[in-house]
């Protein structure tokens, strides 16, 4: 018997692709990408509206009569009325509370960073027993509430004789930053290059001398990200110091405006108010400013490398 082979069956031809069909998938994509962009612009828009309005409204309130921020609070100043602020400078006593923050944040900022870096970088590069429990514990640091330290930490410094004094409150604010500043830098460390640091020990640097003018000029956009996240906190802590800082001398510029509010009493004195809380803003936004370069670069360093 003979059979009879039946062919392969060809398969259809595909429609080929015209030129008309190109440039629609692309006006569809690109319309997509438009309504998207346009999204998230006006997202972004509305943020910075949200955020600069408040501050651009204190300011303004700043150099206004008490009268006028009353009964027009949305109008422009008639006249800039500069004696607010010499008012509250002099008369608030801005001006104390000023140094002690800056005495305050600026020490405390020197040890977080000093003493942060050095522990981060051990934990970072060396390998010794109980080196993950000690970075654990850093890291529950910053999950404890600083709340519930208040009480025995206001006798461990009465105990000590460090209520009152600026330097008790500059140890308890390196301790407050510790942990996040440990955390942050420990990442960061990891992410640089250990083919320098062997360079240095192998010219017979010593541990010392490789991390201070090796690794440390190496990590400054992490030092600086970090730096500006505890002077930002550190400038704008108030628990702390109300608990451990009493004395009427010695209070910092949140303990200021508190004080310059509750002292009014019946008598609103707004436009001295606004001026000591403009006061406290400007190194913040001074500060941002001037590094937000530094603070971008050490926050997407370590994704990049």
């Amino acid at each position: 018997m003979k059979v009879t082979e039946t062919p392969p069956a060809v398969p259809a031809p595909r429609s080929p692709v015209t030129k008309t069909d190109a440039p629609a998938v692309g006006a569809a994509r690109s319309s997509e990408g438009k309504v998207l962009n346009v999204f998230s612009h006006g997202v972004l828009i509305i943020w910075a509206v949200l955020v600069v309005m408040p501050l651009l409204w204190a300011v303004m309130a700043s150099f206004k009569s008490d009268d006028s921020i009353l009964s027009t609070p949305w109008a422009l100043p008639d006249r800039l009325h500069f004696e607010n602020w010499s008012r509250a400078w002099n008369q608030a006593h801005m001006s104390d509370y000023f140094l002690n923050t800056i005495l305050v944040v600026g020490g405390s900022l020197i040890g977080t960073l000093l003493l942060g870096s050095m522990a981060a970088y051990v934990l970072a590069r060396f390998d010794f027993p109980g080196n993950r429990f000690i970075y654990f514990l850093f890291i529950g640091g910053m999950s404890f509430p600083i709340i519930l330290a208040l009480v025995p930490l206001f006798f461990v410094m009465n105990n000590m004789g460090l209520l009152n004094s600026v330097h008790g409150l500059i140890l308890v604010y390196i301790a407050y930053s510790l942990p996040f500043t440990v955390f942050f830098l420990t990442s960061f460390f990891r992410t640089l290059p250990t083919s320098i640091a062997e360079a240095a020990m192998l010219d017979g640097a010593s541990h010392t001398r490789t991390f201070f003018q090796v690794m440390l000029p190496m990590a400054k956009p992490g030092l600086i990200s970090v730096g500006i996240f505890n002077f930002l906190g550190q400038w704008n802590q108030y628990m702390l110091p109300t608990v451990l800082n009493t004395d009427p001398d010695g209070k910092v510029l949140s303990q200021g405006l508190v004080e310059l509010a509750t002292s009014q009493g019946y008598k609103g004195d707004w436009s001295g108010l606004f001026a000591g809380l403009v006061m406290a803003m400007l190194p913040v936004l001074a500060a941002y400013v001037v590094f937000q370069r530094q603070v971008v670069a050490g926050l997407t360093a370590g994704a990049l490398k």
